[in-house]
């Protein structure tokens, strides 16, 4: 492995810890309806787990309101079960072929759990980019001691490392400081 195969590696696990965060933060509802709040639930399709994306046609109805609608008329009450048991605090209303998913304003307690909760998110993130730092910096010390580039090469690679590491962590605060924004706008 050389020093320009660390960095790039470095940047990708990074990077991919970035990605983890913004889809564990999409789960966090705000109050607002929108769709993504349903992309994790599976839905009992002929007896295998199917995500309800596929099965259905997912919109949003209103600001508080996400309408589901199942291509096989048959499937509405597996849909309608699936997305209440999805312990997501949602309860589903079948009207037809139509399944209407209010979404329940959030109290002022609520939102403040929701930000501890995405402040915890940003933490774990951030630990995760500063042990891939560790990581790279371990690597880049063992091709020094094993006579694979200079010590200078070492320093600044160790160098371009810590930026990477900056530049991710006050990403992840960014991403932290918008949602934490979103959730505690009524």
């Amino acid at each position: 492995m050389t020093v320009v195969d660390v960095r790039k590696n470095t940047e990708q696990r990074m990077q991919k810890s970035l990605e983890t965060l913004k889809a564990d933060l999409a789960k966090v509802r705000t109050g607002r309806a929108h769709t993504g709040i349903l992309d994790h639930v599976q839905v009992d399709y002929y007896g295998s787990p199917t995500q309800l994306s596929q099965i259905a046609n997912v919109t949003l109805i209103d600001a508080r309101t996400i309408g589901v609608q199942p291509w096989e008329k048959k499937m509405v009450q597996a849909v309608e079960k699936a997305i209440r048991d999805a312990d997501l605090g949602l309860n589903p209303s079948t009207q037809g072929d139509l399944i209407r998913v209010p979404t329940p304003p959030l109290t002022e307690e609520r939102r403040k759990e929701f930000v501890k909760l995405v402040k915890n998110e940003g933490e774990d993130a951030k630990i995760a980019v500063r042990n891939i730092r560790r990581d790279a910096n371990e690597s880049l010390k063992k091709i020094l001691k094993d006579k694979e580039c200079s010590e200078d090469d070492e320093r600044r690679a160790q160098d371009e490392v810590q930026k990477l590491t900056d530049k991710f962590v006050a990403e992840v605060d960014k991403l932290i400081a918008e949602k934490e924004k979103e959730l505690l706008t009524v």
